[in-house]
């Protein structure tokens, strides 16, 4: 028998966003985000889900372009600190050692240190509540080839992405392969 908890914002795994933008003055800066995921394949999406108070929010608006940097378990300390801090008032960068990179393709900087980044436009803004979502246009996928299996795509055993318990306010890696997709369910015979 299921318990009702009420309304709650808890889904698994939740990803780790780190979001990055320029404010009014270029300076670079970074949030880290968990209300966020794939939103569409055509065009390929990424939604993120902000508070008006943060100081990302605005530079989103103003710039109408982010990234989105995937951190690896091995940055979790300065992960959790980027979420803890406004940027507004610290240079996360220069507090953490990460180094930031201006996108080519929009006006945002990523951080280096992380394995995957996606850089977007700011293609859709939706008023929610508490939060406001940004739909923003993936233009590229960039992944360190340390990253990159032998079929040439993204292994997320190498990436080693963090995933976020709201409830419980713990980080977690991601658990082993248990296995394919659009296949493993062929065998139940329906």
């Amino acid at each position: 028998m299921k318990k009702s908890m009420g309304a709650k914002t808890v889904v698994y795994p939740t990803p780790v966003f780190v979001v990055g933008t320029y404010d009014g003055e270029g300076k670079a800066n970074v949030m880290t985000a968990a209300w966020g995921g794939i939103c569409c394949s055509r065009p390929p999406c990424v939604a993120v889900s902000l508070r008006e108070a943060t100081y990302t929010y605005g530079s989103i608006v103003a710039q109408k372009a982010f990234t989105i940097s995937i951190p690896s378990q091995n940055y979790v300390k300065e992960v959790d600190y980027f979420g803890i801090v406004s940027g507004k008032h610290k240079d996360k960068f220069a507090a953490t050692g990460l180094t930031p990179v201006k996108s080519d393709l929009v006006n945002a900087p990523y951080v280096k240190e992380f394995p995957l980044v996606l850089e977007c436009r700011l293609l859709h803004t939706i008023e929610i509540g508490l939060h406001t979502q940004f739909v923003g246009e993936i233009l590229d996928m960039k992944a360190d080839e340390a990253v990159i299996g032998e079929d040439g795509l993204t292994d997320i055993e190498k990436v080693k992405p963090i995933a976020f318990a709201l409830e419980t306010k713990a980080y977690h890696g991601i658990g082993e392969f248990i296995g394919r997709a659009w296949s493993i369910g062929k065998e139940i015979k329906g």
